[in-house]
């Protein structure tokens, strides 16, 4: 693998896929609002549960070890990680239900805002610290793309489902 990444450092990474998940739950929504079929709502609903799967990965293995190395806050990290075990709840609760049962475009939107309160949190304290820590964020974009692209490669593919 080449040694680059499109992004200036592991921040801009994370931030451009926080944005980007984001993006898919605002499309999520206007499906809601729009009568989409459930098969459609499901199609968008995988991809941001798998979105949000690589990420957390990436997080956990790469980024939040280096962060708490750097900052020695124990307390900020355990925070982030008990919120990621909050959404992977929530994502395997939506990988096991139908798109058509009635509590699924809850769900779906349950973990958006939980995903929403979890990025201004990692913003607003993570990100910020780890700008101002002795850590070299440019070259810990590299493994954090690297890693990302691994698990993207190796992602189960979505299996249709019967609304």
């Amino acid at each position: 693998m080449k040694d680059t990444t499109p992004f200036d450092n592991a921040v801009d990474l994370l931030d451009a896929e926080h944005k980007a998940v984001k993006g898919m739950f605002i499309q999520y929504d206007a499906l809601c609002e729009d009568g989409a079929p459930a098969a459609d709502r499901r199609a968008v609903a995988e991809k941001i549960c798998q979105a949000l799967t690589v990420h957390a990965q990436i997080e956990e293995e790469i980024f939040y070890p280096a962060v708490r190395e750097a900052l020695g806050d124990e307390g900020l990290i355990d925070e982030a990680l008990a919120e990621h075990a909050e959404a992977k709840e929530l994502i395997a609760r939506i990988q096991g239900m139908k798109a058509s049962s009635d509590n699924y475009d809850a769900t779906v939107q349950l973990l958006g805002k939980a995903i929403d309160a979890h990025v201004l949190e990692e913003r607003e304290q993570i990100f910020l610290q780890a700008q101002s820590a002795p850590l070299d964020l440019r070259a810990l974009a590299v493994p954090l793309y690297q890693r990302k692209k691994q698990l993207q490669a190796a992602a189960p593919k979505p299996a249709k489902e019967k609304a």
